[in-house]
């Protein structure tokens, strides 16, 4: 069992600020590292995608051509009489040659010269079109049976799949990784540092600090008005959900690895027992999370004031995220919020809802927000939506004491989907939205650094 990177309080203060010293002037968590001249110089993997349907076109209309070929008589007759005796009304070699010809110059394009331009393809398609057109209308292949109309029509719909792969998947996402390594050469161009120096926490908003396992009474927090039976027990949630993930955060030694990103952020999963409630009937039941554990090149004061403070505003930046609405302001460090997440796994997974309270709370050395499940008269469930539910989960934004301008952020995220969806699924899902969260927080952490 691989055991997360000290997860302990005294562990993360004696480890985490040597590891940060050591690794913030190196390569290892530099964007230059993760976007060097050796990594580019290697084809996307969007592109070798494109490339491999690109040659699955050629040996599929190869297969295709093989198959008619044997079934009037034996290959090498048949190959006598498409080729050397070529007929265009009745041959279908020519259809082949289409093929190849759309092999050649879309791998010489897209593979060999590496065009990051769509006229390869346009021109690719464009003459496979017209030749096929002309193939139909002025041959004689539809009297020869079903391979007439199925070579015709599967060489023209595998061209424009292509072109569409191509236009709306290849070319954007490769467009998108050029602007990030971009704005990383100009983060490594200022200096090994992200930040000439430590940012003041007088420069943003922090909730009142709160000590841990504190009994201060709600109403004294306040200092201004006494809370209505609801609000109390919307701050009792919030509470609970705090303590409940530092005891998650604590568990060192359950924690299981589960995957390494090509940034060196690490997912471990967790197996938790707990005692519900399951159509009625009260179950001993276990609760499947997954933690996350990234290294970043900005203050925790960064990701406190764009990720915590400003939850609505995330949907501008954060792509697995549709909207997100606070419904309820309780007190300084209490909340509901009402979020939409973004379909996964290609669709399979279609978009869930979730009403959340939250708690925000500061340490000396961290930022922590947390939440859980509950319920707002304003947000009843609908059929748009799948309503999901979170357990006691949230993020922590550690401080290095070492160098500020390094913090360690940890997401545990306890979630049950809902729906009939199987397990393998949802683990699937749940890791994919995780790693596209923290790209995302990355990107975001750049443009807001370079414009300080």
């Amino acid at each position: 069992m691989t055991k997360p990177l000290s997860l302990q309080n005294a562990d993360l203060e004696q480890s985490l600020p040597t590891i940060a010293s050591s690794l913030s002037y190196t390569q290892g968590f530099s964007p230059h590292y993760y976007y060097s001249p050796k990594r580019r110089s290697a084809i996307s993997d969007v592109r070798r995608t494109f490339c491999l349907f690109v040659t699955f076109d050629l040996l599929f209309i190869s297969l295709l051509w093989i198959i008619e070929l044997n079934t009037s008589q034996n290959l090498k007759d048949s190959l006598r009489e498409e080729i050397i005796n070529y007929d265009f009304k009745t041959s279908f070699f020519d259809i082949f040659v289409l093929a190849f010809f759309r092999f050649s110059v879309l791998l010489l394009g897209y593979a060999v010269l590496r065009i990051q331009h769509w006229w390869v393809i346009a021109i690719s398609t464009f003459v496979s079109s017209i030749f096929l057109i002309m193939k139909v209308i002025f041959s004689q292949l539809l009297s020869k049976g079903a391979f007439g109309y199925l070579l015709p029509i599967v060489s023209f719909v595998l061209a424009w799949l292509e072109t569409w792969f191509l236009d709306f998947k290849v070319l954007p996402q490769e467009a998108e990784e050029e602007q990030w390594y971009l704005a990383a050469q100009e983060a490594v161009a200022r200096g090994p540092l992200l930040y000439s120096g430590a940012l003041s926490d007088g420069q943003f908003y922090s909730p009142p600090e709160s000590a841990a396992g504190s009994d201060d009474s709600d109403d004294e927090l306040l200092g201004k008005r006494a809370l209505t039976d609801e609000e109390r027990e919307y701050v009792r949630q919030g509470k609970v959900a705090m303590e409940v993930m530092e005891q998650i955060f604590a568990q060192e030694e359950t924690w299981v690895f589960e995957r390494c990103t090509e940034f060196g952020d690490t997912i471990y999963s967790l197996e938790m027992p707990y005692y519900g409630k399951a159509q009625d009937l009260w179950v001993f039941l276990f609760v499947y999370l997954f933690c996350l554990q990234a290294l970043l090149q900005c203050a925790p004061e960064i990701i406190y004031q764009e990720m915590i403070l400003q939850p609505e505003k995330m949907v501008l930046w954060n792509k697995t995220l549709l909207s997100c609405q606070i419904l309820q302001r309780v007190d300084d460090n209490t909340s509901v919020s009402y979020d939409v997440a973004a379909g996964a796994a290609g669709g399979v997974v279609s978009p869930r809802d979730f009403v959340n309270v939250r708690r925000i709370e500061r340490r000396r050395d961290r930022y922590i927000s947390s939440g859980m499940a509950t319920i707002h008269s304003s947000r009843p469930p609908t059929s748009r939506y799948v309503r999901a539910e979170n357990g006691p989960g949230g993020f922590i934004a550690l401080r290095c004491p070492n160098n500020p301008n390094l913090c360690t952020l940890f997401w545990i995220l306890n979630t049950d989907l809902k729906g009939r969806l199987p397990r393998y699924l949802i683990n699937q899902s749940l890791a994919a939205t995780m790693t596209e969260f923290v790209f995302h927080l990355r990107r975001r952490v750049m443009e807001v650094t370079a414009k300080s």
